[in-house]
């Protein structure tokens, strides 16, 4: 390569690249229909040398992209309604994807570098290295919702007080006289189930409570840990008497564990959930949660993608917004 700094034109990425420039065209703008060894070419000049796109009127489509890792789930519906309310109040659109759904030939983030949008929110989800060159070299807006690594300062975020979160839930607990309070976990790899499990343990210390590694378990964020991880909790001789959970879902089931042991929620086992999902005021008995601010996070994502398009200079490179104790009827002190 030549040392250059100054990013480069599209007629000069192809000079270097050795391609021709509508080549060039197709890989900047998501087409699939280039070669992986000519478009990891072309990529590789971007990457080394940044691209300079000429500045048109109308150069962006009027959209705000919207990516999850998996599209499914209350979870998103209250993240597409906070980024629908800002998009709406701006005369956008939204497009919703999902990184492991694509059209034939086409990743997702070449659909998006196909559409051009005027940002994009990416929820729960990260990038690779390559997906994070081709971003930042197309000069399109992006923010992470709840990133399952460390972003640095490379894009901007917004994430919930996890670890104040997870510490409410235990403390709640241990306020009400529990002692052998488990928990479930999300993914240790993720930044959010590593914040929860620090509260948790932070709250438990300042109690000066024993942690016992045999009621900690790692899930997945689903239904099935609580009810998996929940029969083997409460088949021990000496069960928990609570169990903090990462999610609603997981809440969910344990309740179907603790019904398949014969007890009753709160009166053998209290449980407390994380999201505070529509629905857990809706089961029975109603879910003491930790209330996660989806939608404002996702609302407050969108507006900084859509300043981040508009040139201007976020206050905030990392913003948390606040997580609250919802006391509902699935905890009670122990009997």
């Amino acid at each position: 390569m030549t040392g250059r700094t100054e990013p480069m034109t599209v007629t000069q990425i192809a000079e270097l690249a050795g391609v021709s420039v509508p080549t060039v065209s197709r890989v900047i703008n998501g087409r699939s229909d280039v070669s992986p060894r000519t478009r990891a070419l072309v990529e590789e000049v971007i990457r080394e040398h940044g691209f300079r796109r000429l500045k048109k009127p109308g150069a962006k489509a009027a959209l705000l992209e919207l990516v999850f890792h998996e599209l499914e789930g209350a979870y998103a519906m209250e993240m597409i309604k906070g980024v629908e309310r800002v998009a709406d109040e701006n005369g956008l659109a939204v497009v919703l994807s999902e990184m492991h759904g694509h059209t034939p030939g086409m990743s997702w983030i070449e659909g998006v570098l196909a559409r051009r949008p005027i940002g994009v929110i990416a929820v729960f989800s990260g990038l690779t290295p390559e997906q994070r060159d081709q971003i930042r070299s197309r000069d399109i807006p992006f923010v992470l919702v709840d990133p399952t690594g460390d972003p640095g300062h490379e894009f901007p975020s917004v994430v919930a007080s996890n670890w104040s979160g997870g510490f409410s839930a235990t403390r709640h607990l241990l306020d009400l006289g529990h002692q052998r309070i488990a928990t479930i976990t999300g993914p240790s790899r993720m930044l959010s189930s590593r914040a929860r499990l620090d509260g948790y343990r932070a709250a438990m210390d300042d109690a000066r409570t024993p942690i016992t590694p045999d009621l900690i378990y790692e899930g997945t964020f689903l239904p099935e840990d609580g009810l998996i991880h929940g029969r083997t909790l409460l088949a021990l001789p000496d069960r928990p008497t609570a169990v903090v959970t990462h999610n609603d879902l997981q809440a969910l089931g344990l309740y179907q564990a603790a019904a398949e042991a014969g007890l009753r929620i709160p009166d053998d086992l209290s449980v407390i959930g994380f999201d505070n999902l529509p629905i857990t005021a809706w089961v029975t008995p109603p879910l003491t949660t930790i209330h996660q601010p989806l939608t404002e996070m996702a609302a407050a994502a969108a507006t900084l993608a859509i300043a981040l398009g508009r040139g201007e200079t976020p206050t905030h490179h990392r913003l948390e917004l606040a997580t609250e104790l919802i006391t509902r009827a699935s905890t009670a002190p122990p009997t």
